[in-house]
């Protein structure tokens, strides 16, 4: 042994040699540690877990007039009512109500219930097919010693959720309702404003505002033709004014002296008016003021030269040459009468005259007024501009408000009605018929793995400080003298006979050990 320095590497044919001469360490420690964990399941309290499955679902109106006022996002909306559910208060309840983790209620250890309790709720989430990212439904399961009172926790966890859900809709719609009714409010007030403010500066300038442009435009057009009109009808007057004065004259004293010039002037003056008439006939009508105006001059002048006529004798032959004094008073007796409507003339022409300048000075400053709203106008329109900017961005934030707040008010009363989107059970929480933990297969699988691990090990343990010797390979490792024969088991025919007999209980005993422990995995496995 001192001169030994390792052993030689075993084959195969080494190792089914080990395990036939230790085959009983092998198979007691592999079914006795399967037996050891299958008994120790034994004690392990069942846990029975019931589930329900709930779906999102639309109701009541068509998806078309279905306005939501809230977040749709169904993964959001579970998370916050999870958190609200799995509350220590809704638990806690809930633990009191069903009277569970007993053990840890006469302790006082309300914690560590809340807790377990939370331990044993389990929601999964289950995605829309062809919808990556979308939820259409989830699970809520929970775990209890008994299946009854697994199916009545679930029923309650259920109920939660669901009257969670149309509460939280319907509080979340009103707030939102009530906040655009706000903003609302804020909204008319800023319009009420700015249309008070729009309509303090069309007040204030009124006449000047672009819209009316072109108004000012076409009225002082009007005011320049009419100004031009009563500059010519001044003009006009002016010069009868300087015409009448020099009919005057010859009224005055020289009737007597050259009383054919009076009537040549009015005939010269009259033509003048003529032909000012066929002129003016050729470029406007009849009711023209131009041409009713000189219509009325030649009247004018013709009731001048029917005066001048009358006062003029008709026969030269019948003219006196005696009585002086006689013939002097009659022409200053025909001057005199001759110029009554001479001086009325000339007086009504200065009326008219006046009249005239004061209707040029009057046009003048109303083309002064209105040319003066024309310059303004390009300030006016940048002023205008901006308050009606800030009244349609007023408006409109209003009216998007009032349609908003409308949708809201609908949505809200969808939620009321219960019509909205709400959480439907499709799987109402089932009464389990058998436990989830322990299982029973995996607990016979893993038996089975720690009675292997454990004759593995008892078996190595024993070939390693066993101190005989069972090949001649070993015995030529130690000894350095040849192995000169090998002397075989001698027995005699009973012998045999007992050792065949007993090398068949043998494999009885260990075909039977082994096989229960698959024939029980099995049968755990199909009984669950």
């Amino acid at each position: 042994m001192e001169n030994y320095e390792g052993k030689p590497s075993r084959t195969f044919e080494d190792y089914w040699a080990i395990a036939c001469r230790r085959r009983w360490w092998l198979i007691l420690p592999l079914f006795l540690g399967w037996v050891f964990v299958m008994v120790a399941g034994r004690f392990i309290p069942p846990k029975y877990r019931s589930e329900t499955v709930i779906i999102v679902e639309q109701q009541g109106v068509s998806e078309q007039y279905r306005l939501a006022n809230i977040a749709t996002d169904v993964q959001e909306q579970l998370q916050s009512m999870t958190q609200q559910i799995l509350s220590r208060t809704r638990l806690q309840g809930i633990i009191s109500r069903f009277r569970l983790y007993g053990q840890n209620q006469e302790t006082g250890d309300s914690d560590a219930s809340v807790e377990r309790m939370r331990r044993d709720i389990k929601i999964d989430l289950m995605p829309a097919p062809g919808r990556p990212g979308d939820l259409s439904a989830f699970k809520i399961s929970y775990s209890a010693p008994t299946p009854a009172l697994a199916q009545q926790v679930t029923s309650e966890l259920t109920s939660l959720f669901i009257n969670e859900n149309l509460h939280d809709r319907q509080r979340f719609s009103e707030n939102t309702t009530e906040f655009l009714d706000n903003q609302l409010g804020d909204a008319r007030r800023d319009l009420a404003q700015q249309e008070e403010r729009l309509r303090d500066f069309k007040s204030r300038n009124l006449g000047e505002l672009p819209e009316q442009w072109q108004s000012n435009e076409q009225i002082l057009s009007t005011l320049q033709t009419r100004l031009q009109s009563a500059e010519e009808t001044l003009d006009e007057a002016n010069q009868q004014e300087l015409y009448l004065e020099s009919l005057s004259p010859h009224y005055l004293g020289g009737a007597s002296e050259n009383p054919e010039a009076t009537p040549a002037s009015v005939d010269e003056q009259l033509d003048r008016l003529n032909a000012e008439l066929a002129d003016l006939s050729t470029h406007y009508t009849a009711n023209h003021p131009d041409v009713r105006r000189v219509k009325e001059k030649i009247a004018a002048t013709e009731k001048l030269k029917q005066q001048l006529e009358a006062q003029t004798p008709s026969h030269p032959s019948e003219k006196s040459t005696g009585d002086a004094g006689v013939g002097k008073s009659q022409a200053e007796a025909m001057s005199s009468s001759s110029m009554l409507p001479m001086s009325s003339q000339v007086r009504a022409n200065k009326l008219r005259i006046a009249h005239r300048e004061q209707e040029v000075k009057s046009l003048e400053r109303q083309i002064e007024a209105y040319q003066a709203r024309l310059n303004q106008m390009p300030l006016k329109e940048q002023q205008l501009a901006d308050i009606t900017r800030d009244y349609d961005q007023t408006r409109a934030n209003y009216e998007s408000l009032l349609a908003k707040k409308t949708q809201s008010e609908m949505a809200t009363s969808f939620e009321k009605r219960q019509q909205g989107e709400l959480f439907s059970i499709i799987d109402p929480p089932n009464l389990p018929l058998k436990p989830y933990w322990p299982d029973r297969f995996k607990l016979s699988l893993l038996g089975g793995m720690v009675g292997i691990l454990l004759a593995l090990a008892i078996t190595a343990f024993m070939e390693i400080y066993d101190p005989r010797i069972y090949r001649a390979e070993e015995l030529r490792d130690l000894i350095p003298a040849p192995v000169l024969a090998g002397i075989p088991v001698l027995q005699t025919p009973s012998e045999q006979r007992k050792q065949h007999w007993h090398q068949r209980l043998e494999a009885l005993a260990g075909s039977a050990l082994i096989g229960v422990i698959p024939l029980m995995t099995l049968f755990t496995y199909f009984r669950g």
